[in-house]
């Protein structure tokens, strides 16, 4: 079973950055495809920005050109450096794992994490 463990966020001003880290594990013959969604209380979560194993990189345009995606070597990490923040992206913020793969994987994908808090205050 895969799981993923978040870290990194906290409380910025405005202008601000914060980086957040996601590792999976459980599998160490897997890669993954992973992907950043956000959450505010009341409302449905909604894709920031993924990466797939090709190194590309997709965003939503609220965070272009503010936020960056990245992986580690191994493709089990995932990081999503956020700057130039605005009180608008304070939020609970999730990884996911889009698609698992590898010689010798055995993993499915859709895997959550359990979130990180990221509070940006004006």
């Amino acid at each position: 079973q895969v799981q993923l463990v978040e870290s990194g966020g906290g409380s910025a001003q405005a202008g601000g950055s914060l980086r957040l880290s996601c590792a999976a594990s459980g599998d160490r013959y897997c890669s993954y495809d992973m992907s950043w969604y956000r959450q505010v209380l009341g409302k449905e979560r909604e894709f920031v920005s993924g990466i797939d194993s090709g190194g590309i990189s997709k965003y939503a345009d609220s965070v272009k050109g503010r936020f960056t995606i990245s992986q580690n070597n191994a493709r089990n990490t995932v990081y999503l450096q956020m700057n130039s923040l605005k009180p608008e992206d304070t939020a609970m913020y999730y990884c996911k794992t889009d698609r698992s793969y590898g010689s010798f994987c055995s993993q499915t994908s859709g895997h959550w994490g359990q979130g990180t808090q990221v509070t940006v205050s004006s």
